[in-house]
């Protein structure tokens, strides 16, 4: 096989390649070489999507088995298009990784393939879908973004062409946003830890490794189709995940756990200012059956808690990313939710 992954220096977009060539794969990245490291073993065409040219000239190092496209999360749909309409003859199929947050329902609603997505087209701009001013519900600016650009990816590819993946939250060794890196600092610094809901609260996440491992999977099989890519519904609990941030880290910590109530009470920012923590009925009730029928495997969440810890540990550094200063809550606000939770038992 010889494929194109569309990224490649920098956490999935890394493991996609390790993935690949570790199965003797020919590999070609591009990117813009800002951020990340070259993988040793591929062919870098340095170059950025948003550029017409860049695009035409890379299409001219092909022709590819298929290109893994992992690198779309921030760009709108008709970057999207660009680069698939620039490629399209230039390769097989196509695999791009989107997201849960595609869904009409997400994150109210258990979902499944099928179901209704956010609009969304093709050809819009960054400035497609951003939430009215005043707005007070969740943001849905980024999965109309991220819908457009399967329909970019579809509408290019066919859908006997096109394979759309759909995670929820990836974790694992080389993140980015910030998620598990601030629940492994928080646990190594011990104390009342404030943990947020229900220990039984069932959560979903992926570790990047088995994303990667299916993407790669995929983009050696004929045709296309669509998949949710996380978790078993119930596999995985927040307190399971908590407790093996506390144990890797030195079991310095005591988990304090407060009620969804107390914490919207407090103001509590949903999904960033505690990771993880969302009160949304749906959030984690996301069908990925076929997938795993189809060859998709979790490891356990605990794997990727410890391999984690140890990459930090090691004194690696994520990328520097603007979304990682939005996860975690002050120390001082802790200790107060903390505080008034046991003054109302």
């Amino acid at each position: 096989m010889d494929i194109l992954v569309i990224g490649g220096g920098w956490f999935l977009g890394k493991a996609v390649v390790e993935e690949a060539l570790a199965r003797g794969w020919a590999v070609t990245t591009f990117n813009r070489g800002r951020s990340g490291a070259v993988v040793p073993g591929v062919r870098q065409v340095v170059g950025d999507r948003t550029s017409v040219e860049d695009l035409a000239r890379l299409a001219t190092q092909g022709p590819w088995d298929a290109v893994i496209d992992t690198s779309a999360a921030e760009q709108p749909p008709k970057v999207v298009l660009a680069g698939t309409t620039a490629l399209e003859n230039a390769t097989e199929r196509y695999v791009y990784v989107s997201t849960v947050s595609v869904y009409a329902g997400w994150p109210d609603h258990p979902l499944k393939v099928g179901d209704q997505l956010m609009d969304g087209p093709a050809n819009a701009n960054s400035e497609y879908g951003r939430n009215p001013e005043g707005w007070l519900g969740p943001d849905l600016h980024y999965g109309r973004q991220k819908a457009g650009g399967e329909r970019a990816v579809v509408e290019t590819f066919g859908a006997e062409r096109s394979w759309l993946l759909r995670p929820g939250v990836i974790l694992g060794p080389g993140e980015y946003v910030g998620r598990l890196p601030w629940w492994l600092r928080r646990a190594e610094r011990g104390g009342q830890i404030l943990a947020p809901g229900s220990a039984n609260k069932g959560i979903q996440p992926v570790d990047v490794r088995d994303v990667a491992r299916f993407a790669v999977d995929v983009a050696e099989r004929p045709g296309g189709g669509v998949h949710n890519v996380t978790a078993p519904i119930g596999r995985d609990t927040m307190g399971s995940f908590l407790e093996a941030c506390v144990m890797v880290t030195g079991g310095r910590g005591e988990l304090r756990w407060v009620s969804d109530g107390v914490l919207l009470e407090h103001g509590v920012r949903q999904w960033t200012e505690l990771p993880l923590w969302r009160t949304n009925e749906g959030v984690w009730l996301v069908d990925a059956e076929p997938a795993h029928a189809a060859g998709f495997a979790c490891r356990p969440l605990e794997e990727t808690v410890r391999d984690t810890w140890e990459w930090l540990q090691a004194g690696n550094v994520p990328v520097p990313h603007p979304r990682a200063s939005a996860h975690g809550i002050d120390a001082d606000r802790e200790r107060k939710i903390l505080a008034a939770a046991s003054s109302s038992r």
